[in-house]
């Protein structure tokens, strides 16, 4: 029961801190949701800083093998942008959303170091996976244009963090869309 217990708090966590932002919930939040009292929550996640820092790990977790999902399906480089733009977009659920990482850091004052060290992680991870679709976009030229990898990983994933702010503030999806057609334009 605690191992559920625990995955229910994340999930219910992360769903909260993708939706309203890390201060746009409570202990008191959870334990409702989950329906257990706001003690126990302590007991899995004494603080809500260490809350945080589960959700990063299970986030860059789960992200990582998304992408690895996405290089073992698709030979290409444009099929594997086209892939992980799907993910930002999915992150968005109907423009109810915005990924973890993206939603944490609007409330980058209010973390733990250890979590903005996570979320650096969890960015310089993105950064490698673009990085080497560029690289292999250089190759197979499936990609338009390329020409510094490492640049034009950074730019896509502000490109991707940028659509996601744009689509939630607009709350329309399709914002996120032609956002990113820019990207997609070069596959």
């Amino acid at each position: 029961m605690a191992t559920d217990t625990k995955t229910a708090l994340l999930d219910v966590a992360e769903h909260a801190a993708r939706a309203r932002g890390f201060d746009g919930f409570s202990y008191a939040d959870l334990a409702d949701a989950v329906g257990i009292r706001k003690a126990s929550i302590h007991y899995h996640f004494p603080t809500k800083a260490a809350l945080s820092a589960a959700l990063m790990d299970r986030y860059h977790s789960t992200f990582e093998a998304e992408c690895r999902k996405a290089e073992a399906a698709h030979d290409t480089a444009s099929q594997r942008l086209l892939a992980l733009i799907g993910l930002y977009r999915n992150a968005l659920n109907d423009g109810k959303t915005l990924c973890l990482c993206v939603s944490l850091i609007s409330s980058l004052e209010s973390l733990s170091d250890d979590v903005i060290e996570k979320i650096k992680a969890f960015r310089a991870m993105v950064i490698k996976q673009i990085e080497a679709i560029f690289e292999l976009g250089l190759q197979d030229k499936s990609i338009t244009g390329v020409t510094n990898p490492a640049a034009e990983a950074r730019a896509t994933l502000a490109v991707l963090e940028g659509a996601l702010l744009t689509a939630r503030a607009e709350q329309d999806v399709q914002a996120f869309d032609a956002v990113v057609d820019v990207l997609k334009s070069r596959c």
